[in-house]
């Protein structure tokens, strides 16, 4: 995208969110059902993956998730613009949330016990980030966006969520961050090729699943926790519990894995990221998401 018109894209969404927040909640439904109507290719990859994934619901109910969660990924916009651009005290003010089991959180950081914060794509993840980062001190793993502009504006913006950040691909920097006793957020359920990952059950289906975390838990001795995030009656509920799956090892440990977020995921399904080709190298990039 041509940076002039990226740059003024930026400013206008700025601009959107002095907007009083009931009225984020009005432009996102008509965003939403405006996103819906418009064939977008997200649009086809979500209703893909929601077809195969509930293949025991009925196609009317099928239709009816797929309508919510497109409706609701308007949301990203100014969800992700609140976290971006927000100050603290906005937030605070504007934003209706709870922590659950953030005590435990903190503890194991007082003690300097590194954590790996396991979490799910949800459509609000950025704004769930930037909760918790209000409330412990958290860092992150991302992946690097493809324009250097936008990559910019969103470290800028992450960096008040979390203390650093660092690539995916630079495991080394993020051992060090557990191995001093830090809490770093980290997220399994996206599809990053087979060269770095195994073939786990996701929703019953053959996914390519990252097979970093077994092996960062066993040379770093981490904790690991999950943060499950929902929105119930319009307020954040972000619910931190521990794992007990570090006695496993390689691929038990990601399909248990696999197998906790599946569950979570299925409790507010309409308000997962289903727009990414989650199955791309086991079903097919073209073949399956064609």
């Amino acid at each position: 995208m041509n940076r002039a018109l990226l740059t003024l894209l930026v400013g206008f969404w700025k601009l959107i969110l002095f907007l009083p927040r009931p009225l984020h909640k009005v432009f996102i439904l008509i965003l939403g059902n405006l996103l819906y109507i418009i064939p977008l290719k997200r649009n086809k990859i979500s209703r893909k993956n929601i077809d195969l994934c509930f293949p025991d619901m009925s196609k009317r109910k099928r239709k009816n998730l797929h309508k919510a969660n497109v409706i609701a990924s308007a949301q990203i916009i100014f969800d992700s613009g609140v976290a971006w651009f927000w100050s603290d005290e906005k937030i605070k003010k504007n934003i209706n949330y709870e922590i659950k089991g953030i005590e435990s959180l903190v503890n194991e950081q007082k003690n300097n016990n590194g954590v790996l914060l396991f979490f799910k794509h949800s459509l609000h993840l950025e704004l769930d980030a930037r909760l918790l980062g209000m409330n412990s001190e958290v860092y992150g793993v991302e992946r690097v966006h493809n324009s250097d502009l936008f990559d910019s504006i969103q470290k800028k913006g992450r960096l008040k969520s979390v203390k650093d950040t660092c690539d995916k691909n630079n495991p080394i920097k993020f051992i060090r961050w557990l191995k001093k006793g830090k809490t770093v957020l980290y997220a399994t359920d996206q599809d990053y090729g087979l060269n770095q990952s195994d073939v786990i059950n996701f929703f019953a289906q053959p996914a390519a699943t990252i097979s970093a975390p077994s092996k960062i838990i066993n040379k770093t001795g981490c904790k690991t926790y999950f943060m499950n995030t929902y929105i119930d009656s319009g307020k954040y509920i972000l619910d931190i519990e521990e794992l007990n799956l570090n006695h496993l090892n390689g691929s038990n440990f990601s399909q248990s894995l696999n197998d906790f977020m599946e569950k979570k995921i299925r409790n507010n399904p309409d308000e997962y990221l289903w727009q990414h080709r989650r199955f791309k190298s086991t079903l097919g990039k073209e073949d399956f998401y064609a």
